[in-house]
């Protein structure tokens, strides 16, 4: 498992225990931690999320652009699907997020990206990274805490999509996995566990069309004083299950082994405490600016029933900026 700096969340608890704002930013393995003060947040951050923090209303980009992507070749993430899927065969894991960087090329700036993006949580890092994610990781109002894993995609366009990917066998079961183990992880810091919402079905518009996504919502009551215990409740439950797959420390074990790349803060997480209330993203949906240019990092679920073209079809698929087609407003 990533080894989170103590540091990093003894400021979180510190913060929470003293009801002071922050926000938190936190790479997949542990290695880049930010905690700023809302009084300390640098210019070069922005951020959103729903009803928490510098929530903006949604703008239409107001010219055209092109967005191309060069994803990795099919016969290269073959090679990495067998691996992994002999770690599967071998009872090493039984679901792995895999995930790959696509180049891409693009008429938009991180920024345009940012202020263009039609989604519930934003964060623009600099001109280093910019993030337009559909998935809450964890959301504490009050006494409730609560997650909600995203696992399901499919092109809304496709005749029946909602009825093929709500029946889908190998779909089925992988977000079963992942409610599981989200369950398990708020286990560890809230009692009276129970699933309020399963495998409901959002669309998401965006360059390349609509795309219906499958959530869980999993609630429970956080133990008392969490405030002061914000940064130690995160120790526990990162990273995200979603992200990962299970058992949560082999499998993170095997990604590290089998993915040819470094996913920095892609994965990660980011989130806004107000004083009182949390919400908080998993890194996805994700452009970073490298000096070999601008690269989108996406992934899929793998079991033993994934089939190696559709997984790649669906990596694929969830390369785009979420500016919907002039026929989706």
């Amino acid at each position: 498992m990533p080894a989170y700096p103590a540091s990093c969340f003894a400021l979180m608890d510190r913060y929470g225990t003293e009801k002071i704002p922050f926000l938190f930013v936190i790479s997949f393995d542990g290695t880049m931690t930010h905690v700023w003060r809302e009084d300390e947040i640098p210019g070069w951050v922005e951020f959103s999320v729903p009803g928490i923090g510098e929530l903006k209303a949604y703008k239409h980009c107001p010219f055209d652009f092109h967005f191309t992507a060069e994803p990795v070749k099919y016969n290269d993430y073959l090679i990495t699907f067998n691996e992994v899927m002999q770690h599967i065969l071998r009872g090493d894991t039984f679901l792995i997020n895999l995930t790959f960087p696509t180049k891409i090329d693009m008429s938009l700036s991180l920024n345009d990206v940012y202020e263009y993006s039609h989604a519930p949580y934003k964060i623009k890092f600099g001109d280093y990274f910019v993030c337009f994610s559909p998935e809450t990781f964890v959301r504490v109002s009050g006494d409730v805490i609560k997650t909600c894993p995203m696992k399901g995609t499919i092109d809304a366009e496709i005749p029946d999509a909602e009825k093929l990917i709500l029946s889908d066998v190998k779909e089925t079961a992988e977000h079963n996995t992942i409610v599981d183990l989200l369950r398990n992880d708020l286990g560890i810091v809230a009692d009276d566990i129970r699933v309020n919402r399963f495998r409901y079905v959002e669309t998401v518009k965006g360059t390349s069309g609509p795309l219906l996504q499958v959530s869980s919502e999993i609630e429970g009551r956080i133990r008392a004083g969490y405030r002061g215990k914000i940064g130690s409740i995160f120790s526990l439950i990162l990273p995200a299950g979603s992200v990962t797959g299970a058992p949560k420390k082999k499998t993170v074990e095997i990604i590290k082994k089998v993915e040819t790349y470094d996913r920095g803060y892609y994965t990660g997480v980011f989130g806004w405490f107000d004083g009182y209330n949390l919400d908080s993203a998993v890194l996805i949906r994700f452009i970073e600016k490298t000096e070999k240019g601008l690269f989108f990092k996406s992934g899929g679920g793998i079991t033993s029933l994934s089939k190696p073209r559709d997984e790649y079809n669906e990596l694929i698929k969830k390369v785009y900026v979420p500016f919907p087609r002039n026929d989706q407003n």
